[in-house]
């Protein structure tokens, strides 16, 4: 596990949203570190609970599903990311659905959204890539 790995392993979802958005002072955001941001929200810290449990108030779930949406807008987007997104999507579909029949939000749409916009930014970086190969 390298260092930043570790260190995302241990933050907090204020600390994680800070990282995601390059506000750590000698921490920029990085494409393994966005993945590992990923990684620790579909984490299982026990048996029985992940990272965030219908029992979250209702702050933290909105907190984290607008880091998922910021990370998903990222240029640093890579299909790692996408498919973790997508994970994020499917293992907290049910909570996602109570938030948004709750509070009269659209997260499952944005969430359906911000996966085909990256993966449309996809398609624009292996293009530009394969340009960059051809002038090469």
């Amino acid at each position: 596990m390298s260092e930043l790995s570790q260190r995302i392993a241990s933050m907090n979802l204020s600390d994680l949203n800070l990282y995601a958005k390059g506000k750590i002072e000698g921490l920029p955001p990085s494409e393994e570190g966005l993945s590992d941001v990923l990684k620790r929200l579909t984490s299982q810290l026990n048996e029985n609970r992940y990272f965030l449990d219908e029992s979250d108030d209702d702050s933290k779930l909105k907190k984290a599903f607008d880091l998922v949406l910021y990370i998903a807008k990222s240029k640093k987007i890579t299909m790692d990311i996408v498919e973790k997104i997508v994970n994020f999507t499917q293992q907290y579909a049910k909570l996602i659905q109570v938030y948004d029949k709750k509070h009269k939000e659209i997260y499952a749409q944005r969430f359906k959204k911000a996966v085909e916009d990256a993966g449309k930014m996809l398609d624009m970086k292996v293009a530009l890539q394969n340009k960059m190969n051809i002038l090469d």
